[in-house]
C-alpha cells in the first residue's frame, strides 16, 4: 500500500502524479502541489515503499512500484494522469509509461536519465549501501545533499539544505537501501524513448551536476515532439530551488494538453 500527499480535487482538468527523488519523500513536491491545486488540477504525490506510511519492503523493483501506482490510480478513479518524476521519480515514471501507456496522459521527466548504471556507477551505489548500513540516514544526508542544489544555494537558500536534510533524516536506513537497490536494478529505458507517443516535457536545472542538461537533451531528442525546459539557477532538485519556474513549466505543459 502506498501513502501519498494530495493537492486539489478532481475538477476535470486532469490529474497529475508526482514521483519523488531519492531518498526524499513526497514533501519535496509541496510547492508544485500548491501550484497545481490553485490552477485546478488534482495532484497526488505518492511515497515510495517504507516512506511516510507506505508499506515497507526490503526488496522491490520499479516494475512492482509501477503496478502499485496503477492500483492507486484506480482507487482514486483516475483513468489516466500526467506522470511527473524527478531523478529516481523519473526512472519510475518511465517504467510506468512502459507498462501502462494507456494510463499515461503525458510524461514529465525532470533531472533524470534513461540509461542503466555504468559499472563504475553500480560500484559506487554498492559502496553507498554499505555506508548507509553502517552510518544510517545521516550518512545519506552527508553524501546526497551537497549534490542537490546549485553552488550558491547554501548561501542564498540555506533553508533548502535543512529541508532536504530533514526529509532524509526521517527515513529509515532500510527504506534508503532498498530504494537504492531498486535504482541499481532498473532497466535501460533508452529503447523505450522513441516508442513514447504521449506528450512529453523534459526539465533540467542549468546547474544540475548529477544529471546535467546534456543528459536531459539526449532524452528529449529521443522522444518525438518532446519539449526541453532548462531551469536557470537550479541544481538537481530544480523543483525546490526554483519552484516558481518549475511550476510554471509544468502548468504550461498541462495547459497545452487541455488545448
Amino acid at each position: 500500500m502506498l501513502n501519498w500527499t494530495t493537492g486539489g480535487t478532481d475538477t476535470g482538468l486532469g490529474d497529475v502524479l508526482l514521483l519523488h527523488a531519492f531518498p526524499l519523500s513526497s514533501g519535496m513536491w509541496r510547492p508544485q502541489l500548491e501550484a497545481l491545486a490553485t490552477a485546478g488540477y488534482r495532484a497526488i504525490a505518492p511515497n515510495s515503499y517504507g516512506i511516510e506510511g507506505s508499506t515497507e519492503k526490503q526488496e522491490w523493483s520499479f516494475t512492482e512500484y509501477a503496478h502499485d501506482l496503477a492500483i492507486l490510480m484506480e482507487s482514486l478513479n483516475m483513468k489516466n494522469a500526467t506522470i511527473a518524476g524527478l531523478s529516481m521519480g523519473g526512472y519510475q515514471a518511465l517504467e510506468f509509461a512502459r507498462l501502462y501507456p494507456e494510463k499515461t496522459a503525458s510524461l514529465v521527466l525532470a533531472d533524470t536519465r534513461a540509461e542503466e548504471d555504468a559499472p563504475e556507477a553500480a560500484a559506487a551505489r554498492r559502496e553507498f549501501i554499505t555506508a548507509i548500513e553502517r552510518g544510517g540516514a545521516e550518512e545519506a544526508v552527508r553524501r546526497m545533499v551537497p549534490n542537490y542544489f546549485s553552488e550558491s544555494a547554501p548561501r542564498e537558500h540555506p533553508e533548502l539544505i535543512e529541508e532536504a536534510s530533514a526529509m532524509i533524516r526521517s527515513q529509515s536506513p532500510e527504506a534508503i537501501t532498498s530504494a537504492m537497490k531498486a535504482i541499481m536494478s532498473r532497466r535501460d529505458q533508452r529503447p523505450l524513448l522513441p516508442a513514447i507517443t504521449c506528450p512529453a516535457l523534459v526539465i533540467c536545472g542549468s546547474d544540475d551536476r548529477l544529471t546535467p542538461p546534456e543528459t536531459a537533451a539526449l532524452i528529449s531528442s529521443a522522444i518525438a515532439g518532446a519539449h526541453l525546459e532548462i531551469i536557470q539557477r537550479a541544481g538537481h532538485l530544480a523543483n525546490m530551488e526554483q519552484p516558481e519556474a518549475f511550476s510554471a513549466a509544468l502548468l504550461n505543459h498541462l495547459q497545452q494538453l487541455n488545448g
